[in-house]
């Protein structure tokens, strides 16, 4: 028993430190001069002083050596913790100590096959909310624990709590709603994290999800945080599989049935293409032609892809279709205007 009390002594007292000397650490970050940053430097290392020193007088007088005035501070500092006070830091310790075990261990479940495969959106997606749901239920139980331990009543506690949450509710009626939208969001599978969407005016790929928030980085790299209650509308571009849409102008003096042969033939050799054969979900299409623009023919292809597989996809076929049409010798028209001045000025004799 004396063991295990040193034990956990150690480990509240490397949990104190560290956090301690870090909080000390984020208050010199907040202030404006470097001194400062200094200075709060140097509490942490005092911090760290201060828990070394009173975790080697506890243990001192725990195992009875004969160190002053080590033990006889122990006595004290035992005597000031009593068990009550050993209860405390026992429960802060454990509850920080599995906030940071949580993420640790949710990230050794094994990981699903495939980059963007509904199963593999899934998982990461309810990881991410256990996450962010273990957190908060361990510092609710872990702050009642402290509480308790405190000598709180904790009946009377929970009950001026709820009460407390009813004429909050009103007040937080978006938080609520960002919640329960969350949760259908989670339930229908409607996207997940990885999944690429268009939600209003943004859009990007979803790096994480709660039941309160969806983040989202867009091509630029900036990162949208938007409250699921706001999710009104969402469009998935990587749901199943994906589309790429390709239109190609060719010029109106072209043959169209042999433009349309190369087409095909072009189609052919990329779906068959070793290096991009496993990308397409099924054959290519030439659609034909899709309208007379006002410089050239647009020929319409689409291609089937694996999800996210729709962007190289179509910037590979512009790629080969320019070289191949180039090679046939077949025209890619570029804007362009005739001007017309009417009937040319004509003199009469005698005039």
């Amino acid at each position: 028993m004396v063991v295990l009390k040193g034990l956990l002594a150690l480990l509240l007292a490397w949990l104190m430190g560290r956090y301690g000397a870090r909080a000390l650490g984020l208050l010199g970050r907040l202030t404006p001069t470097e001194k400062d940053d200094r200075f709060f430097q140097l509490l942490g290392y005092a911090w760290w002083g201060a828990v070394l020193l009173g975790t080697l007088s506890y243990l001192a007088h725990l195992f009875a050596l004969p160190f002053e005035p080590f033990a006889s501070w122990g006595k004290a500092l035992a005597d000031w913790l009593g068990a009550r006070g050993f209860a405390l830091l026992a429960v802060l310790g454990l509850t920080l100590l599995g906030y940071r075990l949580i993420p640790l261990l949710l990230a050794r479940l094994p990981e699903p096959e495939g980059k963007l495969t509904r199963e593999a959106v899934r998982r990461r997606t309810l990881r991410s909310v256990s996450e962010s749901a273990l957190k908060a239920t361990l510092l609710v139980f872990g702050g009642l624990l402290f509480l308790s331990n405190l000598g709180l009543n904790i009946s009377a506690l929970l009950a001026g709590a709820g009460v407390a949450g009813l004429a909050l509710s009103f007040a937080a009626q978006n938080l609520i709603r960002d919640f329960l939208n969350g949760f259908f969001i989670l339930l229908e599978d409607q996207y997940g994290v990885g999944d690429i969407v268009q939600i209003g005016s943004v859009g990007g790929q979803v790096e994480r999800f709660t039941l309160r928030l969806t983040v989202l980085r867009d091509l630029e790299g900036r990162v949208h945080f938007l409250p699921n209650s706001e999710v009104r509308q969402v469009t998935v571009l990587t749901q199943e599989w994906s589309r790429a849409v390709v239109d190609v102008s060719v010029a109106y003096k072209e043959d169209l049935d042999r433009v349309l042969e190369v087409f095909r033939d072009e189609v052919a050799r990329f779906h068959q293409d070793p290096a991009w054969r496993e990308t397409f979900t099924a054959a290519p299409e030439v659609l034909g032609v899709q309208a007379l623009g006002d410089s050239g023919v647009v020929i319409r292809v689409l291609f089937s892809t694996k999800p996210a597989q729709q962007w190289p996809v179509a910037r590979e076929f512009r790629k080969r279709i320019k070289t191949r049409l180039d090679r046939e010798g077949i025209e890619i028209p570029y804007p362009h205007q005739k001007l017309y001045f009417g009937e040319p000025l004509r003199l009469e004799k005698g005039v």
